[in-house]
């Protein structure tokens, strides 16, 4: 077993305890092992990672079991920090500029070379420091709205003990149902039901997350692996939805491509998802797309979707593909031929 303190990593050597666990189970080819229950690949750390939530740039690093409530503890004192900071520039520039103003009978002057005030400053206080100071001021503000959204939207999904991911799942679950009239109800196992149970699974007094990040407290009614049914169910349903189709222009896989025509270059996804090179005549499966982007995974020879183990996937233009029509004149995945 791998396993990591800061990360809350968790690989199965190969396979789980009970071989028939494997039906239930997500394999990952990076990894070349099974995943356990919550957890996820992260392709920037190239590894998976138990009860992922994210990976953060700010942080280099992803947020998962270990770390979700030092990362949570992150975004709450971040915007602490930056009021306080933002009351020391107010009270600086308010006491500065007030100590320079002369009120006269008919207009009101400031003069920033000199400050009626004994002792002088330590820091001289200019034009330019004036400038200085109200620029920091604007990017607290902008931290303290920006991050405390983030500590808000990370409490929701704590006080739900889910994660950003496995929210995403839910909604997936629903439109899947709706999709299908298939009557049957997702209800997500790890919801303990109450605001404070669920606090505690990720804040503790000794500031170690409860459970071993392998086997979770689960819901009245629920399996341990109905969250990975579930995904398993959502990876089928996804290829056999998807599109083949066939490159007919190269792409270099920039994030904002100006020879690929205007509406491309200013409709670029807003996303850290990677950009799929592309040389005319390759085949890609679509999966998801925009109305002038597409997302997909490349198609190698023998329809297999990775090269040296690796999945080579990304966005990429629409312009730059057409339908794949095969022998048969249809434009239908294999998966989605063997459904009819």
């Amino acid at each position: 077993m791998q396993c990591s303190l800061d990360l809350g990593l968790f690989l199965w050597d190969g396979k789980p305890e009970r071989s028939q666990d494997c039906n239930f189970l997500q394999y990952c080819k990076v990894c070349e092992g099974f995943k356990s229950p919550r957890s996820h690949h992260c392709r920037k750390c190239n590894r998976c990672v138990m009860k992922m939530d994210h990976h953060c740039p700010w942080i280099n690093n992803c947020c998962g079991h270990r770390n979700h409530s030092s990362f949570t503890l992150f975004l709450l004192l971040a915007p602490l920090g930056c009021i306080h900071a933002s009351y020391i520039f107010i009270m600086t520039m308010y006491t500065q500029l007030y100590n320079r103003i002369s009120f006269g009978w008919n207009s009101v002057k400031i003069d920033m070379s000199v400050s009626r005030r004994e002792p002088a400053p330590i820091v001289p206080f200019g034009i330019s420091a004036f400038a200085v100071t109200l620029f920091a001021l604007g990017l607290a503000l902008g931290t303290t709205i920006a991050v405390g959204m983030l500590f808000c939207i990370q409490m929701k999904v704590i006080l739900r003990n889910k994660t950003s991911i496995e929210a995403w799942i839910e909604e997936k679950a629903k439109d899947r149902i709706q999709y299908y009239q298939t009557g049957e109800k997702f209800l997500f196992p790890y919801d303990l039901g109450s605001r404070w149970r669920n606090f505690r699974q990720v804040f503790t007094w000794s500031g170690s997350p409860e459970g071993d990040g392998i086997v979770w407290s689960l819901r009245e009614g629920c399996r341990p692996y109905d969250l990975t049914v579930e995904q398993l169910k959502q990876k089928a349903d996804k290829r056999v939805r998807s599109v083949r189709y066939r490159a007919v222009e190269n792409f270099s896989g920039a994030c904002c491509p100006i020879t690929k025509g205007i509406r491309t270059f200013f409709t670029t996804p807003c996303t850290e998802e990677p950009r799929m090179k592309l040389k005319k005549g390759e085949l890609v499966l679509a999966t998801r797309g925009l109305k002038h982007w597409m997302y997909g995974d490349k198609i190698f020879e023998g329809d297999d979707f990775s090269q040296d183990g690796l999945r080579v996937r990304g966005w990429f233009p629409r312009r730059c593909v057409v339908k794949h029509v095969s022998d048969t004149g249809s434009d239908q995945s294999d998966d989605e031929k063997k459904t009819r």
